[in-house]
């Protein structure tokens, strides 16, 4: 087993120009899935005949790689369909283990791209001659990198296969399942669906015989040190929507006549969270403080004020103890204002009769997007009536997501575990960490499995700026990791489920 896994590693090694060059035509597929145009839309869905095409290459039967239409993107719009979802099945022994792998293939949006990166124009052309290494273009990290780590994996085995005249699947140590879709970026529309369809199947359909899953679709911690993450933070996504006039208004002939909207929004606003990012207390009161155990459990984590400052690049922290930075993100929940539509981005002197600003809610522990929802409705809507306003209010819960904390005892992260070091080495030991994000589509897939664990595997480093101006994936996360998930299918093998 370990001449095999030498013989991975070195294709690894001599191949790095190929696995880029595999990158670099991945990214070229503008496959931003927030764009519901007919051209927009198919481009996400050439970018899954693409990944289906590459898997193909390594599959027994063509039965084996699949690509599932979801539908159409909405009722009202039968022009548009979804992105299909990509599946691939390797090996059917039944005397080794199963995982199921999950990723995305669609990507956000680059506005501004040009403007931020004069040197790199395009954001769906891969800058691959940086002497720093950078591999950057939209998707580089996020999260078209990682699908092509398991490209990278099964290619290297198929060499290794073909040179002992055996089948690919006789010689992967353990049996996978690939499920990769194409609207993560946009609530994962109609995955869910059919996720919960797949599972009614006799034997569960492409769940059949799954013991663990692996999502590769997050980041270290920090730029120096592995991660593993066992944890997510929830999402509740807001609009407070808020109209007067019939039609916007002149100022010099209105002002101080009306109730403004945005003067409202402006107040309610600056209730919901302070500069010091603590939330209005009916939400903050949600979750108990921690204990000095768990402070204890933070405190382990390699992470320092520097870390924060290299990857947000100004001095703005809100707090010198690194421990309450790492809760900050990982354990309390967050609210952040992302911006006001119907409001204007030139100078005007008009006044907007009608906007709705956005905000989000990071949720832990036992909050639900329907319990802070009620919270939320009850506590602005006292704060409206309290300014007296003649406009009218209302809030729309737009987007929502579990939090989600798995076993990071259990045998499938003792594999991760292994597999981390054997690539890094031992003085790079992997973080524990709770992700601030969410991936709704986590707590899906645990519950497909029926409770079998599921475990989050990062590529990229915490720099990499997944979704700004600037997106990119180190050569050295890129190749490394591909050892890290070849490795891990190894470890899994080796692993006593308990």
């Amino acid at each position: 087993m370990s001449d095999q896994i030498s013989k991975f590693y070195a294709y690894v090694d001599s191949h790095e120009a190929d696995f880029v060059q595999r990158l670099a035509d991945a990214v070229l597929y503008p496959s931003i899935s927030s764009d519901q145009t007919p051209q927009g839309r198919q481009h996400v869905i050439n970018m899954g005949s693409y990944i289906h095409g590459q898997f193909a290459q390594f599959v027994a039967k063509p039965e084996d790689v699949q690509l599932v239409d979801l539908g159409f993107q909405d009722d009202t719009n039968p022009q548009i369909r979804l992105p299909p979802v990509v599946l691939a099945r390797i090996g059917e022994d039944a005397n080794k283990k199963t995982v199921f792998v999950y990723s995305h293939y669609d990507v956000q949006p680059v506005g501004g791209w040009k403007e931020a990166n004069v040197q790199d124009p395009d954001a769906f052309i891969l800058n691959t001659t940086r002497p720093d290494g950078q591999l950057i273009g939209r998707g580089a990290t996020d999260d078209k990198g990682p699908i092509m780590g398991w490209l990278n994996v099964l290619e290297a085995h198929k060499s290794i296969a073909d040179g002992l005249g055996k089948p690919l699947a006789e010689i992967l140590p353990v049996n996978i399942r690939f499920l990769f879709e194409g609207m993560e970026e946009s609530s994962s529309l109609g995955l869910d669906k059919w996720i919960n369809e797949e599972v009614q199947k006799p034997n569960k359909g492409w769940f059949n015989g799954v013991g663990c899953a692996c999502i590769t679709d997050n980041y270290w911690l920090t730029t120096h040190r592995p991660a593993l993450t066992y944890g997510l933070r929830g999402i509740a996504y807001f609009s407070i929507n808020i109209e007067g006039a019939t039609n916007d208004l002149h100022s010099g002939s209105f002002g101080r006549m009306v109730h403004e909207p945005m003067t409202d929004l402006v107040q309610l606003f600056s209730l919901l969270v302070g500069t010091n990012g603590v939330i209005f207390k009916e939400v903050e009161e949600m979750v108990p403080a921690p204990t000095p155990e768990e402070r204890a459990q933070y405190a382990q984590l390699d992470y320092a004020v520097s870390d924060l400052r290299q990857d947000i690049g100004n001095p703005v922290e809100l707090s010198e103890d690194p421990v309450e930075l790492v809760m900050g993100r990982m354990r309390y929940p967050s609210l952040s204002i992302h911006g006001i539509q119907g409001a204007f981005d030139t100078i005007t002197t008009a006044i907007p009769h009608k906007i709705s600003g956005r905000f989000s809610i990071r949720l832990v522990g036992k909050q639900t997007p329907k319990a802070v929802h009620e919270i939320v409705d009850k506590f602005l809507r006292k704060e409206f009536d309290n300014l007296k306003s003649k406009n009218k209010m209302s809030l729309t819960l737009e987007v929502e997501g579990m939090p989600w904390v798995g076993d990071r005892d259990h045998w499938n992260f003792k594999a991760a575990h292994a597999a981390t070091i054997a690539v890094h080495g031992v003085n790079l030991t992997p973080d524990y960490t709770r992700e601030g994000g969410s991936i709704p589509i986590t707590l899906t897939i645990e519950q497909a499995l029926d409770g079998e664990n599921v475990l989050l595997l990062p590529m990229g480093r915490s720099d990499d700026g997944a979704h700004s101006l600037r997106e990119k994936l180190d050569r050295d996360n890129y190749f490394k990791g591909t050892k890290v998930y070849g490795t891990y299918l190894y470890e899994l093998a080796k692993q006593v489920a308990s």
